[in-house]
């Protein structure tokens, strides 16, 4: 039995990293109507194999991607700049979330509310620890108290990703709180 050799981490994540931006961003690949890429494409085209995909798609600490069944396509569940559908559920969301953001950014949050940016969400979390840890991919981390129950029964709608991400359109201002 030949055992297969695991890959370096810091390559696995390199190539995952790549792998979001074709996922999520990439503007001069055709997805179909629900974000689906051909697996084909990236093997040809950018060089995976389905060895990394797989260990890829098994490792993503947040659960970022999904193969479809047969594994010949792979798409990212949430966080696309490039409009799909990639088949979200609308739900009804716990009485808080909480946003992760870097300290640089709590002025203009404060100001304008929490805005989608080039993404089609704004990305929320269910406990403050999983927010601190987006909060420290852009600085020192800040974590805002979201009142999603006043949100949603001002009629704002929430949607949560298969690897459980809550989304939705726009957070004013009166809906924000310091943790």
């Amino acid at each position: 039995m030949v055992v297969p050799m695991k890959m370096p981490d810091q390559y696995i994540i390199q190539r995952g990293k790549k792998l979001a931006f074709l996922l999520r961003h990439d503007r001069s690949y055709s997805f179909d109507a629900h974000g689906w890429r051909e697996v084909s494409d990236l093997m040809k085209n950018h060089g995976y194999t389905m060895e990394e995909l797989e260990e890829i798609v098994a490792t993503n600490n947040k659960q970022r991607y999904e193969f479809s069944e047969d594994k010949s396509r792979i798409r990212a569940r949430q966080g696309h700049s490039v409009h799909v559908d990639v088949e979200l559920e609308e739900k009804m969301p716990p009485d808080t979330l909480y946003h992760g953001t870097a300290k640089a950014f709590l002025d203009s949050i404060l100001e304008k509310g929490i805005i989608k940016g080039n993404r089609l969400y704004v990305h929320l979390s269910s406990t403050k620890e999983t927010a601190t840890n987006v909060g420290k991919r852009h600085g020192e981390p800040v974590v805002l108290a979201i009142d999603a129950k006043k949100m949603a029964e001002d009629g704002h709608r929430f949607f949560l990703s298969r690897n459980g991400v809550w989304l939705t359109d726009y957070i004013d201002v009166k809906y924000i709180s310091s943790t």
